[in-house]
Order: C-alpha cells, then sequence, then structure tokens
C-alpha cells in the first residue's frame, strides 16, 4: 500500500511539473523518488526551470523578445540548472526547444555572427554549454573565442599569482628573460652611472639589467582534479586557467585530470587551457570516489603532494567509497582540498553533509577565489 501511495505521489509531481505553476493550488508539491528521490525544493527549482521556458509561449516568459543580448548570462546559468535537475534525455529536449526559443540558432550555425559577439565570460561559458552542437567551422571560431578569454582571464591573475609563488630575484645570476619581473634596478643604475648626463642632471639608462629568479625545481607536486558538472562551469574555466598557471612554476609539477562518471587525464594538455576547455563535455553523473582513486594512483611522493578536487560534493555513486578514498589519501601524507567553488565570486553551492565528513577526516573544504588557492599552496610549506 505504501508503495502505491508513494507512486500515486510521484504521477502527480510529474503533472505539476506538466501543468506548472497553475495548479499549485489543486496538486502540491511532495518528496518522492522522481529521478532519483527529490525534495520539495528540488521540485520547486524544476518547475521554475521549466517555467522559464515555457512561459514564453504565452508571452511570460522572463525574457522577451529574444535575441542573445543581455539574456547571455541568465541562459548560461539556466542550461546549468537544466543538467543540474533533470536526466540526461530531458536535457536534450529542453536544450533543442531552448534554441528555439532564445534564438541561439546563429551562435551554432553562423561563424560571423559568433565573431561579432563580445568575448567575455558570459559567452565563454555559453561555448562550452552550447559547443557539442556546433557546426565545425563555427568550433573554429569559437575556439578563437575561449582563446582570447582564456588569455585575459590568465593576464589578470598571472602577474599576482606568480609573484606569491615565485622566488626572490637571484642578483648574482643574470636573466635572458627581459620583463619588468626580472628587471634588477639597483644593478641597472650602477652600471649606468658612467652615464651620468651632468647639464640634465639625470642617468641614461643605455644598458638594462634583468636579473634570473631563485626557484626550486619540482619540490611540490600537484593534482588538480575537476568535476564536469554543468553547475560547476565558473569553477571549471578558473581551474583550467589555474593549472596552466601552475604548469609554469617550476616549483611544481602538476597534474590535471577531468571527471564524471569517467575519468580523462588531461596531464599533457596542462598548459594548454583552451584545449582543457573545449575538451570538456559538461554534465552528466558524478563519481567523484573514482577520480580520488585515480589521483592516489598518481601519488609518487604523498608528503609533498597536493590534491585539489574541484566539486561540488554531490556524490553519484558511494559515498562510502569516497570518504575511504580521501581517508586513504590523508593517511598516506597527502593535503587533501574540496573545493566547492573556484572564481572570482567563491559563491559555493554543495552538499554540506558530505563536506563535513571530509572536513572530520582532515581534508580543507571550502570555496576559495585563485589568489586564496595560491596563497594556501604558498603557505602550506609541504
Amino acid at each position: 500500500m505504501k508503495g502505491l501511495e508513494q507512486k500515486n505521489a510521484e504521477n502527480l509531481n510529474k503533472w505539476r511539473l506538466i501543468l506548472g505553476k497553475n495548479a499549485a493550488n489543486h496538486i502540491p508539491f511532495t518528496e518522492g523518488d522522481f529521478w532519483g528521490g527529490q525534495s520539495v525544493s528540488a521540485y520547486e527549482s524544476m518547475e521554475d526551470t521549466l517555467d522559464y521556458l515555457y512561459e514564453m509561449e504565452y508571452g511570460d516568459g522572463l525574457m522577451r523578445g529574444g535575441g542573445n543580448g543581455n539574456s547571455q548570462p541568465y541562459v548560461a546559468d539556466w542550461i546549468g540548472n537544466v543538467r543540474k535537475l533533470f536526466p540526461k534525455k530531458t536535457v536534450d529536449v529542453l536544450e533543442k526547444q531552448a534554441l528555439e526559443h532564445f534564438h541561439l540558432t546563429e551562435l551554432l550555425t553562423d561563424k560571423e555572427v559568433l565573431a561579432q559577439m563580445e568575448p567575455n565570460m558570459d559567452l565563454l561559458k555559453m561555448i562550452l554549454q552550447f559547443k557539442h552542437l556546433m557546426k565545425s567551422d563555427v568550433i573554429l571560431e569559437a575556439k578563437k573565442i575561449v582563446a582570447k578569454i582564456v588569455e585575459e582571464l590568465t593576464k589578470q591573475m598571472e602577474t599576482q599569482l606568480e609573484k606569491s609563488m615565485l622566488g626572490k630575484l637571484n642578483r648574482n645570476m643574470p636573466s635572458h628573460v627581459k620583463s619588468m619581473r626580472n628587471f634588477d634596478i639597483k644593478k641597472t643604475i650602477q652600471k649606468n652611472l658612467k652615464h651620468y648626463d651632468r647639464e640634465k642632471n639625470q642617468i641614461l639608462l643605455k644598458d638594462l639589467v634583468f636579473s634570473s629568479r631563485t626557484r626550486e625545481h619540482n619540490k611540490y607536486h600537484m593534482i588538480i582534479a575537476v568535476d564536469e558538472s554543468g553547475s560547476m562551469t565558473d569553477s571549471i574555466i578558473y581551474s583550467a586557467v589555474m593549472a596552466g598557471i601552475f604548469a609554469k612554476l617550476p616549483m611544481l609539477r602538476t597534474k590535471l585530470i577531468i571527471f564524471d562518471t569517467n575519468i580523462v587525464d588531461l596531464s599533457g594538455y596542462v598548459d594548454e587551457p583552451v584545449e582543457v576547455l573545449m575538451g570538456m563535455q559538461l554534465g552528466g553523473g558524478t563519481n567523484i570516489g573514482k577520480a580520488l582513486s585515480y589521483c592516489e594512483e598518481l601519488c609518487e611522493e604523498p608528503q609533498k603532494t597536493i590534491v585539489v578536487v574541484v566539486t561540488d560534493l554531490y556524490e553519484g555513486e558511494s559515498e562510502f567509497f569516497l570518504e575511504k578514498k580521501c581517508g586513504d589519501l590523508i593517511g598516506s601524507g597527502c593535503k587533501v582540498m574540496f573545493l566547492t567553488a573556484l572564481d572570482r565570486e567563491a559563491n559555493p553551492a554543495y552538499d554540506r553533509a558530505m563536506g563535513q565528513k571530509l572536513a572530520d577526516k582532515g581534508a580543507f573544504v571550502g570555496a576559495m577565489t585563485p589568489e586564496q588557492l595560491c596563497n594556501y599552496v604558498k603557505e602550506m610549506r609541504l
């Protein structure tokens, strides 16, 4: 009898999702096992996501007039919510209908239209969400745009991150790299004193001196494992850029993997964030425990290794196995971090119960900006 009641409740929840909020007074949501078990709030999130799309049929949608201007940020977030809340078959249907309602077909079929769009984070998220539907010539144009955005993001973060991670200037060793970061002002002044102009009362800088930096090569090991969930898009972007920056630092040997229910080792492309991003398939299931098990295989020197897992901690497989693998890594001497968000906002949305269990094992669990991650790694002093 109990099973029959639950089945009836699930059917009512499905009808409520079909009919929308207009049926709220007649069919309230109840907790059920629809699509793997959902709370009332999860059903409400599903309804909000569906309403955004289908209310446009009646002219009452949030996005009037279509186009791909100011609506871009919400569309990218909306697609992320769809992939988080619904099974893949439903996602495919909703994506197809979203393209028609949001009038984004030009983005997928016309490289001229794509080339005219403003390169920014919102466009990058859109490309990553829809690249699997793009034609080959449009993909090439999209890749150019991704490269521009990634280059700008790298420039924004690189100076500050490398400054905190790199050693002091080694004034006894000249450098062939003529950059402001390596510019030795004291030696430059000393070397150019002979060019002092008494009339103008100034030193003419004819010979600039650049010094190398004292660096420790491959002292630490970092393994970055990134959850491909569609809801993690911002963190995925920053993870790829951060991995590329860390790969340039000679005191770190950086490896990069991405995972859903499967694992792809991208360590050979860690210094190519564009290839990493364009190779990702957002959405799908999640097996964090399996990813940790693979990270364990990569640990050659646990005492000198940091394992950084970027995930919302919603485990799709065995939570017991996830906890065990976390404990195994920490027990071997590895430092383990679960970053629930890695972006400029660092606003986490994650399974807090699982986060607490992993923190109790000795892992760091929390959100970080890229700068905070860099400072954390620096202060670990493995």
